[in-house]
């Protein structure tokens, strides 16, 4: 079997398009080479890939299969040749970086603008996910760094790790609520509460409440973004955990406050998952040095800080 990489392209073409005419002009080919190509995929896989309808074509439930896939060849070429460039000594190409809430209040946009800087040929897409979702992006090749809240294990040596810093966890909730008045967690058996992370990573405020030898189940909201947390704390009441990294945006606006609580020691290990080859990459090894510089620069500070406090 030998699926040629630009029938595979006019095969993704066809589908994003929805149409065999559209995929053709774009690629530039005739509507009846375009056919052929896909005629040709179909003979050598056996099975029907695409169907007419009144729009125009869709993809069969082989189809399906094979776009996942075709689309993970495209981007695997996109990157060889970005990495055979850079090799050379031509950085150029993308970089795409998925992170955590707590990664993207300080330490990535301080390892974006150093290495914005010296390599400005270098395109940067940064989007923020939750931990699950961010192992699919690097799985599929979606990412090619995810800077995130580390589990106590991750895995059989799919992936790698690299500890960059710890941040500590604060309570927040909406200025002038009733959660405000709370003295201590047990206040807060009864208050909705919404943490940063996956629906399948267990409740966060459960772990928090059996870490201060309370046992309560409390309502617990799992989101993947810092700004679904701020507005069910703002617009539904809800209690919020988040990382103290994230304290600067939460206040900034004072509608929210953070709670006086003497909480038990909770804290987030953050970090930088990766591709377990994915060091080859020259762009790769270089963001994560400046990464690693904006992690030691930070603990320089919180040190600076603690010691003149």
């Amino acid at each position: 079997m030998s699926l040629k990489l630009h029938a595979l392209q006019a095969f993704v073409a066809a589908i994003e398009d929805g149409s065999l005419r559209s995929a053709g002009k774009r690629l530039g080919y005739s509507q009846p080479a375009l056919t052929k190509m896909i005629k040709d995929l179909e003979f050598e896989l056996a099975a029907p890939l695409l169907v007419r309808n009144a729009r125009g074509v869709i993809p069969t439930e082989q189809g399906r299969l094979l776009l996942e896939h075709a689309r993970r060849v495209h981007t695997e070429i996109v990157q060889a040749r970005q990495q055979i460039a850079q090799l050379g000594g031509v950085m150029r190409g993308e970089l795409r970086i998925s992170a955590c809430a707590a990664g993207l209040s300080r330490l990535v946009p301080q390892a974006l603008r150093s290495f914005a800087a010296e390599f400005p040929g270098i395109r940067l897409r940064i989007t923020e996910a939750c931990f699950l979702e961010q192992l699919e992006a690097l799985r599929s090749g979606d990412a090619d760094i995810a800077v995130a809240s580390l589990p106590a294990q991750l895995g059989d040596g799919e992936f790698q790790a690299h500890r960059l810093m710890s941040s500590g966890m604060a309570v927040v909730a909406r200025r002038g609520g009733a959660h405000t008045r709370a003295c201590g967690l047990g206040e807060l058996v009864d208050a909705n509460w919404v943490h940063l992370g996956a629906a399948g990573d267990g409740g966060c405020a459960r772990k928090l409440y059996e870490a201060a030898g309370i046992h309560a189940e409390p309502p617990d909201v799992a989101v993947n973004s810092s700004l679904a947390l701020l507005s069910l704390v703002l617009h539904a009441g809800y209690v919020g955990l988040v990382p103290a990294e994230l304290l600067g945006q939460a206040l900034a606006d004072g509608t929210v406050q953070a709670l006086a609580l003497d909480l038990p020691e909770l804290s987030v290990r953050i970090g930088a998952v990766l591709r377990a080859d994915a060091m080859k990459a020259p762009s790769i090894r270089c963001f994560m040095a400046h990464l690693q510089r904006a992690a030691h620069l930070f603990s320089v500070d919180e040190s600076l800080h603690l010691h003149a406090a």
